[in-house]
């Protein structure tokens, strides 16, 4: 299965729930800054690599977890990407394309625009982590559902 976390810009919400999937983050607990620091990609992808999936791991169930941002053409990727997928063969129920964005705050929107599309990384990091970390319930419910539908999909198969 392919799993695909969706977001803006992949800098963000994407990372958090993928991060959260593969293990990297944890689901009891809300993690501290540094933790959120040292992800792959956190608050590092830059505008050119939106649209393009970036490979974050592959979890228990031996699926394909990538982040993807989407900018605020959402509906059009994802129906590219499955219109893709179904011309190459590959079968899209083995597809989930999961949009993150739901789970951001105000604070996290202004921080993620003030770090990434202004720059000012000094105060926009902090602020989305701040917002991150004020839903990051949310941000493991959603995982938690992914995987429940991913284990359902695996044992059909």
């Amino acid at each position: 299965m392919k799993i695909f976390y969706c977001c803006y810009g992949s800098a963000h919400s994407s990372v958090v729930a993928a991060s959260i999937h593969l293990g990297l983050l944890p689901s009891n607990r809300v993690p501290a800054r540094k933790e959120f620091l040292v992800l792959p990609h956190f608050d590092k992808t830059e505008s050119f690599e939106i649209g393009t999936p970036f490979f974050m791991g592959k979890d228990e169930y031996d699926s394909d977890v990538f982040i993807l941002g989407m900018a605020s053409e959402r509906r059009l990727i994802k129906k590219a990407i499955l219109s893709f997928l179904t011309h190459a063969g590959i079968n899209t129920r083995e597809v989930m394309i999961i949009d993150t964005l739901k789970n951001v705050n105000f604070i996290t929107k202004i921080g993620g625009f003030a770090s990434r599309r202004l720059g000012f990384v000094t105060i926009g990091r902090p602020l989305t982590i701040l917002g991150i970390q004020q839903k990051y319930g949310d941000f493991v419910k959603l995982v938690m559902h992914v995987k429940t539908t991913e284990q359902k999909t695996t044992q059909l198969d």
